[in-house]
């Protein structure tokens, strides 16, 4: 392989631009008819209806109902069909969730129908009896899917898994309370009610979209007095808490190392790219960490804060990280360093350790306002090192008890807090001018935002686990799952026990060298058809020890990661840290020199390349069989992301490594009149420079490409079926390459309904090979996709068009919300390489280019 010493190449040539409708795939198999008598069926449900609505009374406080439908056991409801999208007091589908029963999973939609709309859903049910005497079908596809109707309590509006619903139904708990979006003054009528019943709430509102969120203290009967006088609420969810968990480890206390350093180090200038520290604040006065973080650049998200770190060092642990990267290679080098990006520091949380809830979603945005507002304009990475955890254990009987609490978190459901970073990385504005209402503005320009987050980590991690197993069952934590943001792992680096010192000897690492860090989280046990692969990419993290005994764990010094130390009276300059936090660090690193080569790429490219660079340790490559199935691959995607990131492949191609970078930007919908309901609109076909002669000349020498298409996408957080108009990411993109047996017309008429003239299909080809996770990643949830394709340079010559088209999202069929004639961004990045034969990619391109980006 050749060094990598060329810049990459970013294509200025626009795609071409064409209508587009994706080739149907022949659909599902067909509903199973209904068994029963549906005159029958209708009557009971009708009785159900009339039970379920509450009797008149004379000083009723509320407006209407909540309705629940349920459905039979392992079948789903026709959820779009249980609500009026028609302006006005309508019925508003509120909640929608899963329930294990013993006969299967039942389906459960809560619906909110205003007093003067109770007929809409008996005239149906009318309706469905009167055609079952005749023998015919009408609203069918609505009601033989009902099992039962009945007036909702808090339980149908608990939209976490039903074994957290609080216990203890008469002591105060915490709850996430989401309220629908009604006449603006929804906040103000809980607020009412809550110095009217004597209640805590948050400090925080967070407001997007047509919900509002805060978390409220009360008993299950004081929210059910809630329930009955108002008609404000959507659903309930379980409030997370932040994690503090903070390695307490000697470090080694040496001036002169921190002496040695500065002397050796040009620091990055005030206009450079930053990284954003979300944390307890960072100790600006460190020596290795003044130059680079100036006083201006210290902030907190509640004005009363002090800027600097009181007692937490977590903060100031990831500074020296996400400033040197790898510091102890620092420290060992004895040339000169030159830093590319300087710090910012945002205190996200108060100095106090008994922190009571709050919407870490709202803080987060608050934080967020700060830097930008004193710095605008500035290139900025934001790295978030602390996640928040499902909730404790309290009074868990048994360890199956605690191990079922562990599964029923593991779907990657979006929360507050994940759908904030989601919106605020789409771009959204903050609008922070109420007092503590924080509403995620759709009006202004759009913004977008690069955020790294840990992963989080296993904090009990046992002697006698399996730690592969342990980690695939123990999903990230929140915010983790954000499809925006860029999660980060961690694997272990170091395995050497020989230098530890003598309260370690005989300790032995849990982690081989190159895999995942024993206390690393996945997505493996997340639900793949819905939520996407986390994290994205792993880092250094350090690694853990059993005793020699075998029956405990221990951390080691020597198996942990150097960084700055938050510096007490008479302290050192050094300590360790480990785990995601640590890795997240060196990631965020890493994405503000992209920044600092780069200038001008989107935030959707900075962590395309940051994925894209990634490459798998020789312990995590052996079990990437190509021979696998797919399945197999793809739990171990969701294990280690693409791998290990490298800032010299992230912006440095190679003669023989070429990588191409093309932005650009796509309209997903359109519509007729004013339907509601959209169709796809456009697709992009990027013809790209490449080197056809020179692959052609390899001829059958084995070549590879990778590809990655990176996006942000709108969240929709509100759990109403995760699916149709209710669908979390307002759009979707999905790439496709030409195949070396189609022409380019070929290749459009393949995948564009709308390419083809008349009668014309292209001729029917198998699945094609060389993939190594296949269509079904390609197309996977998510907004990054990425894949590795091997085969013969002869066939990679044919491969340079690529088409990027939309698939589904709830802006489709929600026209109100519909931003698609605004565009939406993307970063298609390709690299190909000849790992076999040192020859020349990159000069012939480069001479199709007009100008190519200088580092």
């Amino acid at each position: 392989m050749a060094e990598r010493d060329r810049p990459h190449i970013v294509v200025p040539t626009k795609p071409q631009q064409e209508p587009f409708t994706l080739p149907s795939s022949g659909g599902g198999g067909e509903q199973s008819e209904f068994a029963g008598d549906r005159g029958g069926h209708g009557q009971r449900l009708i009785r159900n209806f009339h039970e379920a609505w509450p009797a008149p009374v004379a000083e009723r406080e509320t407006d209407g109902t909540y309705i629940t439908f349920v459905s039979f056991p392992d079948l789903e409801l026709a959820i779009e069909s249980l609500e009026v999208r028609r302006n006005g007091d309508q019925p508003e589908l509120v909640a929608v969730k899963e329930v294990q029963r013993s006969d299967g999973i039942v389906q459960e939609a809560t619906v909110f129908i205003p007093d003067g709309k109770k007929q809409y859903f008996l005239d149906k049910l009318s309706a469905y009896v009167e055609a079952a005497t005749r023998g015919e079908k009408k609203n069918a596809a609505l009601i033989d899917g009902i099992q039962s109707v009945r007036q909702a309590t808090l339980r149908e509006l608990w939209t976490d898994p039903d074994d957290q619903f609080p216990r203890d139904l008469t002591t105060a708990h915490w709850w996430e309370v989401w309220l629908r979006k009604r006449d603006g003054q929804e906040r103000h009528r809980l607020t009412a009610f809550a110095k009217k019943h004597q209640l805590k709430t948050s400090e925080h509102y967070l407001g997007f979209g047509d919900r509002t969120v805060v978390i409220v203290q009360a008993t299950a009967d004081q929210l059910a007095l809630l329930l009955g006088t108002v008609d404000d609420l959507a659903e309930l969810r379980k409030p997370h808490e932040i994690s503090s968990f903070l390695p307490e480890l000697y470090a080694i206390e040496q001036r002169e190392w921190v002496d040695d350093l500065r002397q050796r180090v040009e620091f990055a200038p005030d206009n450079a790219p930053v990284v954003c520290i979300l944390d307890r604040g960072v100790q600006a006065s460190h020596p290795l960490l003044s130059e680079s973080l100036a006083d201006d650049d210290l902030h907190a998200a509640d004005s009363s804060w002090r800027h600097e770190p009181v007692i937490w060092p977590h903060g100031t642990e990831m500074a020296g990280l996400a400033l040197f990267g790898n510091l102890q290679l620092a420290i060992l080098d004895s040339h000169a360093i030159r830093l590319q990006h300087r710090l910012e520091s945002v205190k996200l949380l108060p100095d106090r350790g008994d922190n009571e809830p709050d919407l870490y979603g709202a803080v987060t945005a608050r934080a967020v306002d700060r830097p930008e507002i004193a710095s605008a304009g500035r290139k900025r990475v934001f790295m978030l090192a602390v996640t928040a955890t499902a909730g404790k254990i309290v009074g868990a009987d048994s360890d199956a008890e605690a191990q079922n609490f562990r599964t029923s978190h593991q779907s990657g459901r979006p929360t507050s807090w994940s759908a904030t970073v989601d919106a605020l990385s789409y771009g959204r504005a903050i609008d922070d001018s109420a007092p503590k209402f924080t509403y995620l503005d759709r009006d202004e320009p759009r913004v977008p935002r690069l955020f790294i987050v840990s992963a989080g980590n296993i904090r009990d991690v046992r002697a006698e686990d399996d730690h592969l197993d342990r980690s695939d069952a123990e999903a990230v934590e929140d915010p983790a799952q954000s499809w925006n943001a860029l999660s980060v792992g961690a694997y272990s680096e170091l395995d050497d026990m020989s230098g530890s010192i003598a309260d370690f000897a005989n300790y032995v690492p849990i982690s081989a060298r190159g895999e995942l860090s024993p206390a690393s989280r996945t997505s493996v046990s997340f639900d793949r058809k819905r939520w996407p692969f986390k994290p994205e990419v792993v880092v250094s993290g350090g690694n853990l020890a059993r005793t020699p005994d075998g029956t405990g764990v221990d951390t080691p010094p020597n198996l942990a990661v150097l960084t700055t130390r938050f510096q007490g009276i008479g302290e050192g300059y050094f300590t360790t840290t480990r785990d995601t936090s640590a890795a997240t660090a060196q990631v965020a690193a890493i994405a503000a020199d992209i920044y600092a080569a780069y200038p001008t790429l989107k935030p959707e490219s900075v962590r395309a390349l940051l994925v894209h660079s990634a490459t798998w340790t020789d312990a995590m490559q052996a079990r990437f069989d190509p021979r696998a199935n797919k399945f197999h691959l793809a739990n171990l995607l969701r294990r280690y992301g693409m791998g290990v990131p490298s800032l010299e492949r992230a912006i440095y191609s190679a003669a023989d490594a070429l990588t191409l970078i093309a932005e650009s930007s796509i309209h997903p919908y359109e519509r007729e009149g004013n339907s509601n309901d959209g169709k796809v609109r456009e697709m992009n076909l990027h013809q790209l420079p490449w080197p056809i002669d020179q692959l052609n000349d390899l001829g059958e020498t084995t070549v590879s490409m990778r590809v990655t298409l990176s996006y942000f996408i709108e969240p929709n957080p509100s759990s109403r079926g995760w699916t149709g108009r209710y669908i979390y990411p307002s759009h979707g993109l999905r790439f496709v390459t030409r195949r070396p047996e189609d022409s380019t017309d070929a290749f459009r008429q393949r995948i564009n309904t709308r390419a083809r003239v008349g009668d014309e299909r292209p001729l029917s080809l198998s699945t094609e090979q060389g993939w190594l996770f296949g269509s079904d990643q390609q197309k996977s949830p998510g907004s990054l996709h990425t894949d590795i394709w091997t085969g013969t340079a002869a066939d990679l010559a044919s491969k340079g068009a690529i088409a990027v088209y939309p698939v589904a999202g709830w802006w489709k069929n929600r026209q109100q919300f519909d931003q698609s004639s605004q565009g939406v961004d993307y970063s298609l990045i390709v690299s190909i390489e000849s790992p076999e034969v040192e020859v020349d990619l990159w000069t012939p391109v480069a001479q199709q280019i007009a100008s190519v980006i200088e580092v």
